[in-house]
């Protein structure tokens, strides 16, 4: 049977096709109901000068005679039969002599035709389509022996039937013309789908097995274009003598070399999910937005951890990423399905958009999300807000990225790689509806103590939400601790703390720590050299810091992230040591986000006050102490401070990693510069070796500025050589790759899948 979906060529063209002849068949129809029209008109006109001679004599002999003899003759012979109204008789100077009794409602109209007709002593035709029934009028000039002028003799028809005619004509027209389109649409759609759908649907689902199956099958025969065969053989053939060199280089390289690389991942994700499993993400932000600027669609790149250390991992692996279309211009830039290709420019994988109304967006990420889980799960001293409405759309969102999973992984399994806190619903959903996808959950936000999790009313349903998965990871061991001691307070699960392995319901979840990390700024191809000093340079003089020591600050801005602090930190380092004044500043890039939500207003306003106040107490004419620049700045922004700078200082007062002081240290390929970084920052677990310190203790704070300002080059470098071996060896493939390695372990028994430990990727 043919099943034709919306859009679809055969559809189409059947469409165009049918509609093309349905015209062309319409417009000779009503022609011909037309010409045929014309033809009773004129077979009337016929009968009525035959008519009209038959009256003829006797009305002459009436008008020649006495009134009392025309009544006699008006009587016999005016009045009609059938579709003849009747007759009329003027005299010659147009006044009635008598008419038949049907035309008496139109005595004006005929008086009129009667007039033009001794007026121009000639026959004269009329149709009157205003009155009901429509009328059909012939006004004959009649004149005695000799010529002279007697009268009008006037013959009326009702011409109703000639329209009924015509308009049956047409509707048999238009009942035949629908089945001819019938079977043209049947035929053109029939004939399209098994001549050029069918085969190339073939074709689309042989290239996508050979893709995710690596299938030994040659292309399906029968395709429309001879060519297309030949050529898919060819591209099957490098296709899969590429793969298998790839990977036969890539193991070989992972036996040389201990840093991981795009390539070196893609071999592992390979051998991890098998070759008959595709990748899907699914996250809230998305990796590339479009957004309105001046009327114009401009790509952007969002902030924020996610998206800088999964974006790598796509590109290597490729895939599909599911997240929320939130860009103005999203809908724009993305098919009727919400798909399109990134990056731009270098296709590497797809990206799936999810459409939100803002009463959805409002409940679902700024209410339940940030309002309600974000700050319950930092200890930041911010009081959660739950609500139910906002619950209710939380629920729905996160079914509708499930459905989008289920939709997009097809018959073929999937491995499910779900993003963060606004999901946690989805993984039970999913396997509620798919229980053979592979699906990991990977919490980038601290999780805080049972107690602090306690205050949420639907603690219940989001830990069975989170146990839907088969791997639960976390950036720290101590959150895997805090995880397993809440599910062990809150619900009736069997634990096993020796694998640190939860089992609910049937279903066992792994929990493990796998900390995040970035890729090298050179894979994002921000300037090098020469050109990233003039960068450097413009950027000094836009912002007035030539000649002087700088440290910066990139964040999004949150309260989460300390940028009160570290602002205090500054001011109470100028005031101890004045010798800085005027030689350093801090620069602060910040991020707007979710400025929706009144506490995020508040604080950037909070921020802002704060930096104006610093500023005007320690300023001159030519210095200021704070830059506190506010604007969405792209890798190249980020990275031309972070090589400016000599101190980044992170001063988050609880975060899950912090990905910004690995991109700090991943930016040093001088090997020079000092991290100050917070205790409460899971990066501080990984870099020991920058400043340590904790950002609610000012004196402390401001004393690691001094400190980094004369700290030693010897020392700064030898710091941050330890800290760049760390980071490049333990990058965001790495990561990608113990997570894959834990993911496929559950599916299987051991020593089918490589061995991949944490410590010596």
């Amino acid at each position: 049977m043919i099943r034709l979906r919306r859009g679809s060529t055969p559809l189409r063209l059947s469409t165009v096709v049918a509609t093309v002849i349905g015209l062309t068949i319409a417009l000779l129809a009503w022609q011909q109901s037309e010409r045929e029209r014309q033809f009773d008109l004129q077979d009337l006109a016929r009968r009525a000068r035959a008519l009209a001679f038959q009256v003829a004599f006797p009305v002459r002999d009436a008008l020649q005679a006495p009134d009392p003899v025309a009544e006699v003759l008006r009587r016999q012979r005016l009045e009609g039969h059938g579709r003849l109204l009747g007759y009329a008789v003027y005299r010659v100077d147009g006044t009635p002599l008598a008419q038949g009794t049907a035309l008496t409602d139109a005595g004006g109209t005929v008086k009129t035709i009667a007039g033009r007709a001794l007026h121009y002593r000639q026959e004269v035709l009329a149709i009157d389509r205003d009155r009901e029934p429509p009328l059909h009028l012939l006004a004959v000039p009649l004149r005695d022996q000799d010529g002279a002028p007697l009268g009008a003799l006037v013959v009326v028809h009702d011409i109703e039937f000639i329209d009924k005619r015509a308009r049956a004509r047409l509707g048999q027209f238009a009942l035949w013309i629908l089945v001819v389109l019938a079977l043209v649409f049947g035929v053109v759609s029939g004939g399209a789908w098994l001549a050029y759908e069918r085969p190339l649907r073939r074709l689309a689902d042989w290239m996508r097995r050979l893709r995710l199956e690596n299938v030994q099958d040659a292309p399906p025969r029968g395709l429309p274009i001879a060519l297309l065969e030949s050529e898919s053989s060819r591209l099957a053939a490098s296709y899969r003598a590429a793969r298998a060199f790839g990977r036969t280089r890539s193991r070989h390289r992972v036996r040389q070399d201990r840093v991981w690389s795009r390539e070196r991942l893609r071999s592992h994700a390979i051998d991890c999910l098998g070759e008959q499993q595709q990748l899907i993400v699914l996250s809230n932000r998305e990796p590339y937005m479009h957004q309105l600027e001046d009327g114009e669609a401009r790509m952007i790149i969002p902030a924020g951890g996610v998206v800088t250390a999964l974006d790598p991992v796509l590109r290597a692996c490729g895939g599909l990423w599911v997240a929320h279309g939130a860009g103005d211009a999203d809908r724009d830039h993305a098919d009727a399905h919400g798909r399109l290709t990134v990056p731009p420019g270098d296709a590497r994988y797809t990206l799936r958009r999810i459409w939100m109304t803002r009463e959805e967006e409002q409940g679902y990420y700024e209410g339940f999300s940030n309002e309600g889980l974000w700050p319950m799960c930092h200890l930041t001293h911010e009081r959660p807000i739950f609500r139910a409405a906002d619950w209710e759309h939380y629920v729905r969102i996160n079914q509708r990225f499930a459905d989008a999973v289920v939709e997009e992984s097809g018959d073929t399994g999937a491995v499910v790689l779900v993003q963060d806190y606004q999901l946690a619903l989805v993984p039970a959903m999913l396997k509620a509806v798919r229980p053979d996808l592979c699906v990991g959950l990977f919490w980038h936000i601290p999780w805080s103590n049972p107690e602090a999790f306690r205050i949420c009313p639907y603690r219940m349903e989001i830990l069975q939400g989170m146990l839907g998965a088969d791997l639960v990871g976390f950036h720290l061991q101590q959150y895997c601790n805090n995880f397993l001691d809440t599910v062990d307070r809150m619900l009736e699960a069997r634990l096993d703390w020796d694998h640190f392995a939860v089992e609910l319901r049937g279903h066992t979840s792994q929990v493990r720590p796998f900390p995040i990390s970035v890729q090298s700024w050179k894979e994002r191809k921000v300037p090098q050299g020469q050109e990233l000093a003039d960068h450097i340079a413009k950027l000094r003089h836009a912002h007035g810091l030539e000649g002087v020591r700088l440290a910066v600050g990139v964040d999004r801005i949150d309260y989460t992230k300390g940028m009160a602090e570290r602002m205090r930190a500054v001011a109470r380092f100028l005031e101890k040591h004045p010798q800085h004044r005027g030689t350093f500043s801090f620069v602060q890039l910040g991020a707007p986000s979710r400025t929706h939500i009144p506490r995020y207003r508040e604080y950037i306003n909070e921020i802002e006050t704060l930096a104006d106040d610093i500023n005007r107490e320690y300023q001159t004419g030519t210095w200021q102490p704070i830059h506190f620049l506010v604007a969405h700045h792209d890798a190249t922004a980020v990275h031309s401070f972070m090589r400016m700078a000599e101190i980044c200082v992170v001063s988050s007062l609880h975060d899950g990693m912090n990905l910004v002081a690995k991109e700090f240290v991943a930016a040093r390929e001088d090997n020079d510069g000092v991290l100050i970084l917070s205790e409460f920052a899971g990066a501080a677990r990984e870099l020991p070796e920058a400043l340590i310190i904790n950002p609610y203790d000012v004196e402390q704070f401001a004393d690691a500025l001094a400190t980094a300002m004369d700290m030693e080059p010897a020392e700064r470098r030898a710091r941050m050589e330890r800290m760049r071996r760390s980071v490049d060896e333990n990058n965001i493939y790495r990561w990608a790759a113990a997570f894959l390695t834990e993911l496929a372990a559950t599916r299987g028994p051991p020593g089918t899948i490589p061995v991949v430990e944490s410590a010596s990727l």
